[in-house]
């Protein structure tokens, strides 16, 4: 199959896996503050729904990840998707704040699959510039996914219950799952250890020390991302007083600066070097979170566009960013796949724990954050970019 045919079929699928977490995570968003009224449990608390479902979501992806080099990618895959239809339908049956917290942890486990093994089909199939290239592609339909998911949530609260949100998930997943089934397996040489030892591919790539440092400031760069997902609904509707329909569009907007990113990146990879995509991204992330910390609290506006500053500069610094990563290894590409989003999520995690304490404003602990991360990776790239790792030098 050709290049053009490969991308017509394959990758509208790996978005829509690779899109997994984004539908589980922001279509409840909308919701989050009327669980807190409905059961009447602290804001902490109820963002252990997303929390943990991160991080179960992360140690999940350390064994789809070597089992799929070691069995191929299809089953692991079929099996981990099957979980998560069933993890939702609980979570639509749940009847309290415990109860929905457990099948969450049940619904990551089972979504772990798709983004690790979308992201090594991608490693399978393609290569070099072009694998570049479908990186941006799926990162600009993935982009869909944060924009709809919570504009659907709040349109589902607006006229049913908040149960309906994870029906929804199922049915995507559901869609997902036909999908997978009718794709051929991507891996042609599967790996010869035995699966008592597969999981000692992570051991080979903890002493890979380029791949190491790369996961480690990339994913750091992610982190506020995250802190904004968890504080988000409280801050424009506790905070501003919007309506879940209002917020869901003022979310949608920033995930609109997150595609837009992934299109400038797209456009820009043949014109300008993907290490210069990266540090105009880390740039903007500590630009934006200046911003939010000096005019954030003055209004919706005054923080959504600082904060769609940051999201751009995420979303054009990302593609280059995984590729880099992935050129760092040349074997077991779904145990780095795994370990590369379990760090981004487990990190990810620590920054919604963090946004949900109450140890300062909300606004000025995301500000916080924000900027002490974009500095951090902006800093930590210019000295890596000194040692060459932009080209593709081993440190």
């Amino acid at each position: 199959m050709n290049s053009s045919g490969k991308i017509k079929n394959i990758v509208p699928l790996l978005a829509l896996l690779t899109a997994f977490p984004a539908f589980s995570t922001d279509m409840i968003l909308p919701a989050i503050p009327s669980l807190a009224q409905i059961w009447d449990m602290p804001l902490a608390v109820i963002n252990l729904i997303l929390i943990l479902f991160f991080v179960t979501y992360g140690f999940s992806l350390l064994f789809y990840g070597p089992i799929s080099d070691r069995y191929g990618r299809k089953r692991p895959l079929i099996a981990g998707i099957i979980l998560y239809i069933l993890a939702s339908m609980l979570c639509a049956m749940a009847d309290s704040a415990t109860a929905l917290i457990v099948f969450r942890i049940l619904q990551a486990a089972g979504a772990a699959a798709s983004a690790s093994l979308s992201m090594a089909m991608t490693k399978d199939i393609f290569s070099g510039t072009e694998r570049q290239r479908i990186l941006a592609y799926i990162a600009i339909i993935m982009a869909l996914a944060p924009m709809f998911a919570p504009i659907v949530g709040g349109w589902i609260l607006a006229y049913l219950t908040w149960h309906w949100i994870f029906i929804a998930q199922g049915t995507m997943g559901l869609i997902g799952l036909l999908g997978v089934i009718r794709t051929p397996e991507t891996l042609k040489d599967t790996s010869n250890v035995p699966l008592s030892k597969v999981m000692q591919s992570y051991g080979d790539l903890m002493l890979n020390k380029s791949y190491v440092i790369m996961v480690l400031v990339m994913s750091v760069s992610l982190l506020p991302l995250y802190s904004f997902i968890a504080s988000s609904s409280d801050l424009y509707i506790n905070g501003f007083g919007m309506s879940e329909q209002s917020f869901s569009y003022f979310f949608a907007f920033n995930a609109l600066a997150l595609m837009t990113g992934s299109i400038s990146c797209l456009k820009l990879t043949d014109r300008i070097d993907s290490s210069y995509l990266i540090t105009m991204g880390f740039a903007g992330i500590t630009a934006g979170a200046a911003l939010i910390l000096l005019f954030g609290n003055y209004g919706p506006w005054s923080f959504a566009l600082p904060m769609a500053l940051i999201t751009y500069s995420i979303g054009i610094s990302r593609p280059p960013s995984n590729h880099l990563v992935l050129e760092q290894v040349h074997k077991d590409a779904g145990a780095a796949s795994s370990l590369l989003i379990f760090t981004y999520f487990s990190l990810g995690a620590v920054g919604m724990w963090l946004v949900s304490l109450d140890w300062m404003e909300r606004m000025q602990i995301l500000g916080t954050i924000t900027l002490s991360c974009g500095a951090l990776v902006f800093i930590a790239w210019m000295i890596l970019q000194k040692k060459g790792i932009g080209s593709g030098s081993e440190i």
